[in-house]
């Protein structure tokens, strides 16, 4: 993959201290080179549009436009040569599964080590993937949980519909205005309601919502 004597990244990520900080940081390591910084997916896209392909995107979960998993799939279908490190502070099942499906290559918690950091980057960069051991940890758990329970696995994959209709429940929308807004039935609706109820065992909207501020669906 390496071309030239460093790896071309873009960040990405609404936090400006923390992107400028982190540019600064990449930038001090003779592999790297950040080419680019955008607040959002949309801003990533059009930065991709001028010419500015990277080696590497490190990309935040949660931005107010554009977020992390609909970002990487936007970079899965347009762009899968440009290999994706999500940062986040989640890292739940539903998470990381999420990420998996949408191509992320690896992940780093908000508060990793620059020593880490830097070979998570390389890693990705020559090697593919970078998981780090608390990570490595979970998807080995959630394995394990669905060989001895196959509904776990289950539990833990949402459709796009159910994330559709999670976030949304997760807001002081009501259902009637949340049918209208995905443009299906009330009726529809208490379908989603009802087996989400089921599929993440919980019993109330209030259930949905506390589920999905957790799993980094949603945050405030």
């Amino acid at each position: 993959m390496k071309q030239h004597k460093y790896y071309n990244i873009i960040l990405v990520d609404d936090h400006i201290l923390l992107r400028d900080a982190l540019a600064t940081l990449i930038g001090s390591f003779d592999e790297c080179k950040v080419i680019d910084v955008a607040a959002n997916g949309r801003e990533l896209i059009n930065s991709l549009e001028k010419g500015k392909l990277p080696d590497l995107v490190l990309l935040d979960l949660n931005m107010p436009e554009m977020d992390g998993y609909e970002t990487a799939h936007w970079l899965q279908k347009n762009h899968p040569e440009i290999r994706i490190i999500i940062l986040t502070m989640f890292d739940s099942e539903i998470a990381l599964i999420r990420l998996l499906q949408a191509g992320v290559r690896g992940f780093l918690k908000k508060d990793v080590h620059p020593v880490e950091l830097k070979t998570a980057l390389i890693a990705v960069a020559e090697d593919g993937y970078y998981y780090s051991n608390q990570t490595t940890g979970k998807l080995a758990s959630l394995l394990q949980k669905n060989y001895n329970n196959h509904a776990s696995l289950e539990r833990s994959m949402l459709t796009a519909k159910e994330i559709e209709f999670l976030k949304m429940a997760s807001t002081d929308m009501t259902y009637k205005e949340i049918a209208q807004k995905m443009k299906i039935t009330p009726r529809a609706i208490d379908g989603y309601r009802d087996a989400l109820f089921e599929k993440l065992d919980v019993k109330s909207r209030v259930g949905l919502a506390i589920y999905a501020v957790k799993n980094g669906i949603v945050t405030f």
